[in-house]
């Protein structure tokens, strides 16, 4: 009896003394040493690809935001601030519901059909939003100018680029708006247009977040 109890004891020193190395090597060793090394090798990446302007964090490269005015009295949606170039729609995102605390958003596309009613009424409803705000006095935008991703959200909600084809559409809008030659605009676009991963991967992009910054830097020399 005295030897079985010994032996279980024995047992179960061991198996606390293996809980406790393992805890120590994945939970705290490997943990650290990763951290370690992404912090010393890609910081950037690993603190959230964090995008700065005059001296304080923005927002970051992997997320696209709103260019919005405040929301004015008995207006139940914000309406764009057009001096600003204007990401892809966001209706798939929603308002975090668990912790109130904070407006976190959530991550997510609408999950429509494309022959859904609602979501064939919103492309439309977009399409037209997109023509009306960026014809200004001697450029129209004709229909087939627009591209997709002007007026469908992506399937993150969350996309921080848009694609060439949809910042230029916006030019003449942000010069007139910003008084900057249309030239000196498309220009900027053309200097914050991104081609394909490697060259084959993905499609040319922009990154909003930081064309708006050049746009920013540009209006103020101007």
């Amino acid at each position: 009896m005295n030897n079985s109890v010994s032996h279980t004891a024995r047992l179960l020193g061991a198996g606390l003394r293996a809980l406790l190395v393992l805890t120590l090597l994945t939970g705290v060793a490997y943990p650290l040493v990763v951290t370690g090394i992404a912090q010393a090798a890609f910081s950037g990446k690993a603190n959230g690809s964090q995008v700065s302007a005059d001296g304080r964090v923005v927002g970051s490269s992997l997320i696209g935001q709103s260019y919005r005015l405040p929301l004015g009295e008995g207006r139940q949606t914000p309406e764009a601030d057009l001096k600003w170039f204007q990401g892809r729609p966001a209706n798939g995102l929603g308002t975090n519901t668990v912790n109130t605390r904070y407006k976190l958003l959530l991550s997510g596309a609408t999950n429509l059909a494309a022959d859904n009613k609602v979501l064939i009424e919103q492309v439309e409803a977009a399409r037209s939003a997109v023509i009306k705000d960026n014809s200004v006095p001697g450029y129209t935008v004709r229909p087939e100018q627009v591209p997709a991703d002007a007026v469908t959200s992506s399937g993150s909600g969350l996309d921080p680029d848009i694609s060439p084809q949809y910042a230029n559409l916006q030019v003449h809008r942000v010069a007139a708006k910003n008084g900057l030659p249309v030239a000196r605009v498309a220009h900027l676009v053309e200097e914050h247009t991104e081609g394909r991963t490697l060259g084959f991967m993905g499609e040319p992009r922009v990154n909003v977040l930081e064309l708006n910054i050049a746009l920013k830097a540009l209006e103020a020399s101007h």
